[in-house]
This record gives C-alpha cells, structure tokens and sequence, in this order.
C-alpha cells in the first residue's frame, strides 16, 4: 500500500438524509474495518445510494456517482446551498403539516408533482415518507412507492432528525472535496486510478430489484469486468446465502477475490415473514489480514444520531 495511508477505525456511524432500502448503515463498521485510502488517492462509489459508507469513509476526495438522477440532484443542491438546513426545515414542517390535515391524498400530491418536476426537496419528504423508506421507480421513471401511513410523519422531533442529517452533510461538503455526478458505474470506475479506492454497493444480483433500473446477469458480467480490471483497490457488497439459497455468483464470478462474511437483518417487505436475515458477503481485490499500515490520520466516528 502506498505510504501516508489513512486506517478507518469506524465505531459508530453518521447518517445521511437520504434514505433507501439496503442502506448499509449497521455494517459500515465492517466495510470501513477493512478500508485504507492514500492520503492522495480517491474514494469512489459508482451505486451511491444513501451515500452512507462514503459519508461516513470521510475521505477529503471523493466522487459519488449513481444512474439515479433524483439522488445525486439532491445531494448537488446541498453542495451548491440550493437546499440548506433551514430551507429543508421549513419545507417539511410546511408538509408535515399539510400531511397531518390531510393525510395520504397529500403523499400522492406530493409524488405526482416530483414525478412532474423532480424537485430534490419533494424527493427528500417522499424518502422520508413512503413505504419502509424505499427507493422505487417504475420503467417510465416515475417515483411509485406507496405512502408509510403516518400521517403524523414529519412530527418536531423528526424534522429535527432531518435536518441535523443534513448540516453534518452539508459540513462535510464545506470541508471536502466532494464531487457527484449521475452516470453509470463503467463510466465511474474508469475514473479510478491506482490509490483510489472504490466501494461498489450496486443492486443485487439474483434478487429482485427496481431501485431505478433493472440489474441482470449482464449486468453483474459488466461489474466483474470493470473491476476485474482496476488499478484501484476495491470493496464490492453483495449477498453470501440466505435460509433458501445461496448466490451463485460468488463461485462462479467473484470466487477469485477475498471474501468476508458477516449476517444482516433485512427489514424491507411487506410481510414479516418476508423479513429474515442474510449472510452479507464483501468481496475484495486485496487481503487487509496480510498488511501492516502504518496510519498518518486514524478516524474516529462520533455518534450523532441513531438510524431512521
């Protein structure tokens, strides 16, 4: 590893405002466990998703990239102060109060005008207030996730929650150098060069999934080979085995790599039963277990809020 590497010792973690399901929040002490990044080099997340791996990765370079416009618009409008602490603050106290009057008929308002208009504050109450916080779009792009049912959503204490999630954020956009940029993840991981570091979250394969696009086999292959490929250093998040079944994948594809394990609990489904834990599986392009680095910067994470 080059020298002046920066040794992640994550504790506990930060949340960002965006929510999504799959969202790695419990197991970023694990990715991060096994994460160096050069002082000079990159952090790079072609599936950003809630972002949350990165927010928490603090690397003073980074470039998040996601095929959904909607997430990187909103984190955009942070950087660019277009939404800001106070400005979220007083978007959501004005719907949560019209939700709370009116109940779901104002939910669909609000995702019939995103889906007409795609403002990244409508985005952020609908993340906020739709099923189990999922992200789900249909094949013409449009936002199609029912409403949570809480009409009280957005009571004090939560818009409170929101909005502290977003001045840490917006903090860290002020103090890094923090780019975003909607593409898909070939173009992202071309970008990588040696002592970057790259953490792929993308769909998983053999599941199914309609975060924004569909994910196939083709897809995977694609993966495989950009990776397969990279200079960079590179933490892939996929699933190991469940009760069922087990990913193929694994063996037939990443079985070349370092592989960690670890259970999650899932708890996106309508039913409970649908709700059951799975062996998460990490998959590297180096061994962490053989290196000794010598840490310019150790991290130490703060907690500031518990998850959504």
């Amino acid at each position: 590893m080059i020298g002046g590497a920066k040794k992640i010792n994550s504790i506990k973690v930060l949340v960002p405002p965006i929510k999504c399901q799959g969202i790695k929040t419990k197991i970023v002490p694990l990715i991060l466990a096994n994460v160096s990044i050069p002082d000079s080099g990159r952090w790079i997340e072609p599936f950003m998703g809630s972002g949350v791996v990165g927010m928490n990765a603090r690397s003073e370079q980074a470039l998040f990239a996601d095929i959904n416009p909607h997430i990187i618009a909103f984190y955009n409008s942070l950087k660019s102060n277009e939404i800001t602490a106070a400005s979220a603050r007083s978007f959501l106290e004005m719907e949560g109060r019209t939700l709370k009057e009116k109940g779901e008929s104002h939910y669909y308002l609000i995702r019939n005008r995103f889906n007409e208009e795609g403002n990244p504050l409508d985005f952020l109450f609908l993340s906020r207030s739709c099923f189990n916080g999922m992200i789900r779009f249909n094949k013409k792009g449009g936002f199609n996730v029912p409403f949570c049912r809480k009409p009280e959503r957005f009571a004090a204490a939560y818009v409170t929650k929101i909005v502290n999630q977003i001045s840490r954020f917006t903090e860290m956009l002020r103090s890094f150098d923090w780019t975003f940029k909607n593409q898909d993840f070939v173009e992202t991981i071309a970008e990588a060069r040696e002592g970057d570091f790259i953490y792929c979250d993308p769909p998983y394969i053999g599941r199914h999934v309609d975060y924004f696009s569909s994910w196939c086999s083709l897809d995977e292959e694609r993966l495989f080979d950009c990776l397969s490929r990279t200079e960079a250093r590179f933490i892939l998040s996929t699933w190991h085995s469940n009760q069922f079944r087990k990913n193929e994948y694994l063996d037939t594809m990443w079985g070349r790599f370092n592989v960690v394990t670890k259970e999650h609990f899932y708890h996106v489904g309508a039913k409970e039963d649908n709700r059951n834990s799975m062996l998460e599986a990490l998959v590297m392009n180096f061994d962490p277990a053989r290196e000794s680095i010598e840490c310019s910067r150790p991290l130490q994470l703060s907690l500031f809020d518990k998850p959504a």
